[in-house]
């Protein structure tokens, strides 16, 4: 009975529940498009007019039983890449039935869609390829990029995910197959922020690579090159920006993703005045960990200028997250020096610091202090600076040791250990490890997720995932419907307290620093409209005119996952006789 309801219902013209789309595809080919299909969804009246009518089996389904089906069969699965390779297969068949499931379990999805899985993903790309997805640009196509946009089926773009697969999470230099990367982060722009599929871009700049292994490799998909460094590089990077907002417009939203460090800095210099880009590994790393270290400052009730910090690495991320510690810190009246000498970086050459042989670089210098003592070790260097919070972004696996734990356990009362380096084999420890051997009192954030940790004591403790996805997609939201030209760091400070401001007294004494992964839509949708208003009240903000209310100008954007009726628009014109008549 509850069937022959169910498709009783599904039988009936959309009218309230769908909106009309009007589609000029007819037959087999809006079956074969991921963003006409409907599956068995289609109705009766949609299967005659549209010509699809005996193609699918003859039950009228509603999206409600295409998700019970997607998520029977992924529970059937055990093993994270197959899971992986099935959820990407739905996204190639049904794009809404795809981010309706990814929605609806995203605090279990997202470590599929994204780190860590993306990561073990992009490793196997050229052996689990099924389809091609987003915009492939060799060096080999300079002078060219404009036509191979132009290629690109979608013309209304509004962000591009760029990488060139230097840097992919902490897993190295992985040349073309770091597209994973592009493809991942944009579909959190869609889950978490509801930005629509078809404005979002992925691109990756295959400029050759230096790995090895993938260049001996038959199943290797970019070029069989060592990377290219010259300043054909360079031009190709300049070509593509300029391409892009010819293309889409100068408030196209350019993301920069997983370049090398000594990429990543130059070109966020370069381009921060001249684009609307930002690069996540430095702002948006920045931003989620500020905001776990706001959170964390409750807990303490400390206020951030009294904490010190010392750094697991000296890299892109590290010195982001540095950089917006001492805006931060700046806010509350302390000077930019005072600031800096309150964070310390260690790196694989040691202790950065004054006249070291092995030296710095110009990014580094800020965090470059007078020596503290002997310091032969992270250890060392912890009980020497008498860190309140380490912070480890090296990707370089455990080196978070027990004894760097217990120490700090011994310094602090409420330690801070946020150990985020992706994927989860490159944290600097778990969160097992963080709380057993600190008696449950450290406040602990990870990259990628841990689950819930019980003490000897009886308590459960849920670590906070310091995960990007809390900010690049209300970020990029609120920019993408501002009409911003240009990125500030102050955005990204904005959004680290808004994300704090998020979190809930009884979510902090669950052990989080951020809020749960289940609530990251309206999480995103309400950091959107906190950095709108305060675009808009900086003057950042270009389109016009200014909403009055923004809530509601933000949340009407927000794309949904229903199915839409593809059938005509038809009518009747009341009163009408077309019969000939005397006059």
């Amino acid at each position: 009975m509850l069937s022959r309801l169910r498709t009783t219902w599904s039988l009936r013209p959309c009218i309230s529940l769908c909106r009309w789309v009007h589609t000029k595809e007819k037959g087999k080919p809006l079956m074969l498009s991921p963003r006409t299909n409907k599956g068995m969804a289609f109705s009766l009246q949609e299967r005659q007019i549209l010509g699809i009518h005996g193609l699918l089996p003859p039950k009228v389904e509603t999206q409600e039983i295409q998700a019970l089906r997607f998520q029977k069969n992924l529970k059937k699965l055990h093993d994270p890449l197959e899971k992986y390779i099935y959820l990407m297969g739905i996204q190639e068949r049904n794009e809404k039935l795809f981010y309706r499931v990814l929605m609806e379990d995203i605090e279990e999805l997202m470590p599929i869609v994204y780190t860590p899985t993306v990561g073990l993903a992009c490793t196997q790309y050229g052996h689990i390829f099924r389809r091609p997805k987003g915009l492939f640009i060799s060096i080999l196509d300079r002078g060219h990029i404009r036509s191979i946009l132009d290629n690109w089926p979608d013309t209304n773009v509004a962000v591009v995910v760029v990488t060139d697969g230097e840097r992919i999470l902490g897993l190295g230099d992985l040349g073309v197959y770091g597209m994973g990367i592009p493809v991942g982060k944009l579909c959190l722009y869609t889950a978490c922020a509801g930005i629509r599929p078809e404005k979002c871009l992925p691109v990756v700049i295959d400029v050759g690579t230096d790995n090895e292994t993938l260049l001996k490799d038959p199943l290797y998909m970019g070029l069989y090159q060592k990377r290219d460094r010259s300043q054909v590089y360079d031009d190709l990077i300049d070509e593509f920006m300029e391409a892009v907002v010819d293309k889409y417009g100068q408030d196209t939203l350019i993301q920069f993703e997983d370049f090398g460090n000594h990429n990543a800095f130059r070109f966020l210099r370069k381009y921060r005045e001249k684009y609307c880009t930002f690069n996540d590994d430095i702002q948006g790393t920045a931003s989620v960990a500020l905001a776990g270290l706001l959170a964390a400052q409750r807990a303490v009730g400390k206020p951030i200028t009294e904490h010190r910090v010392l750094f697991l690495g000296a890299g892109e991320a590290a010195l982001g997250i540095a950089n917006l510690i001492v805006m931060a810190m700046m806010e509350t009246g302390m000077t930019q020096a005072e600031a800096r000498k309150k964070i310390w970086m260690y790196d694989k050459d040691g202790l950065l610091v004054k006249g070291r042989q092995q030296g710095t670089d110009s990014n580094q210098e800020a965090f470059t202090h007078e020596s503290p003592g002997d310091v032969q070790s992270f250890l060392d260097a912890v009980n020497a600076i008498k860190p309140t919070a380490i912070i480890g972004v090296a990707g370089a696996g455990r080196l978070f040791t027990h004894d760097v734990i217990k120490s700090m356990g011994t310094l602090n009362e409420r330690p801070i250990i946020f150990a985020l380096s992706n994927p989860t084999n490159k944290a600097e420890c778990t969160a097992e490890e963080a709380y057993t051997l600190t008696d449950g009192r450290c406040l602990f954030a990870s990259g990628s997720p841990f689950g819930p940790v019980t003490l000897s004591d009886g308590r459960v403790l849920t670590p906070g995932q310091g995960n990007n996805a809390y900010i690049f997609p209300g970020v990029g939201l609120a920019v993408i419907l501002s009409g911003v030209r240009h990125i500030s760091d102050t955005v990204f400070l904005e959004a680290a307290k808004t994300l704090a401001e998020q979190l809930t007294d009884k979510e902090l004494a669950e052990g989080r620093l951020y809020p749960p992964l289940s609530n990251i839509r309206e999480v995103s949708i309400q950091m959107a409209v906190k950095v709108v208003e305060y675009l808009y009240a900086k003057g950042m903000a270009f389109h016009y005119p200014e909403p009055v209310d923004k809530d509601a100008f933000v949340r009407a954007t927000v794309w949904k996952t229903d199915y839409e009726s593809f059938l005509p628009d038809t009518y009747d014109w009341p009163g009408v006789n077309f019969s000939p008549k005397s006059i």
